[in-house]
């Protein structure tokens, strides 16, 4: 019997907490994109992600920061020994990302690594909040102080940040460079904080308007649902990714793929 992919809101509200070992996942503020009423504009914000090692605790004052030194895997893996920001919104959202990051405990000195999915402005609008961290924004991996490291990433090599911890290319809505960060070990299986692979649940039939090129996000989009059991989208609620045996007679609440 064959099997089919179907997906579902995860309910649940802000800030959404997924507890994991060795890295726990919290949503800290959830994307949107809504079309204005009249014209062509969109008002629009990206989510926001943390992901927290289990050995960082809220005593910790500052997080442990990437050594000056050696090569990109080494300073990839210091950099995600403390807490790890997904996307940083736009800057209009400065504030809410401060309130969240505070509700966990977190000061932006104690971020030591910001991921930005790809370089659009309602995703990477913050990064100025965090000059001690690493950054890895679309392929482009640096230090603190503008120190690039060269990395590799493609497709077929991802990232390895720590076990159970991966920066996936997902490229097709910014073009090649597009990234997704997997994290496996929660108690929701395997989260993947897709960025704008996917805007939404259930966005099938809109998301090629906004990709410039649809036919390796088509791609990266099978690739993760084929991972995943949580997807955190660009401008949307997590939802979750259900496998189940296909029965063609069978009502269906959620979306198919």
């Amino acid at each position: 019997m064959s099997r089919r992919l179907r997906t579902e809101p995860l309910r649940g509200e802000l800030p959404m907490r997924m507890p994991g070992n060795p890295y726990s996942v919290v949503v800290l503020l959830k994307g949107y994109a809504e079309p204005e009423r009249v014209g062509d504009a969109v008002r629009a914000d990206g989510s926001v992600t943390l992901v927290l090692p289990q050995a960082w605790g809220q005593a910790c004052s500052h997080g442990e920061l990437p050594p000056e030194g050696g090569e990109a895997k080494t300073a990839l893996e210091a950099a995600a020994s403390g807490p790890i920001l997904v996307d940083t919104g736009g800057p209009w959202a400065q504030e809410a990302l401060l309130r969240a990051l505070a509700g966990q405990g977190v000061a932006p000195a104690d971020v030591t690594l910001v991921v930005g999915t790809h370089g659009h402005s309602d995703h990477i609008g913050n990064l100025g909040l965090f000059p001690g961290a690493a950054l890895l924004v679309s392929h482009d991996f640096c230090l603190p102080g503008g120190r690039y490291l060269p990395h590799g990433l493609g497709e077929e090599r991802p990232l390895n940040l720590g076990p159970g911890l991966e920066v996936w290319a997902t490229p097709g809505h910014g073009g090649q460079r597009d990234v997704s960060v997997v994290v496996a070990g929660t108690a929701l299986g395997t989260v993947v904080v897709a960025g704008d692979v996917f805007e939404r649940d259930g966005d099938k039939d809109s998301w090629q308007t906004l990709s410039e090129d649809p036919v390796a996000q088509e791609r990266s989009r099978k690739r993760v649902l084929g991972t995943a059991d949580v997807v955190i989208p660009g401008h949307g609620a997590p939802f979750r990714v259900i496998r189940e045996p296909w029965n063609p007679e069978s009502k269906d609440p959620g979306n198919n793929w």
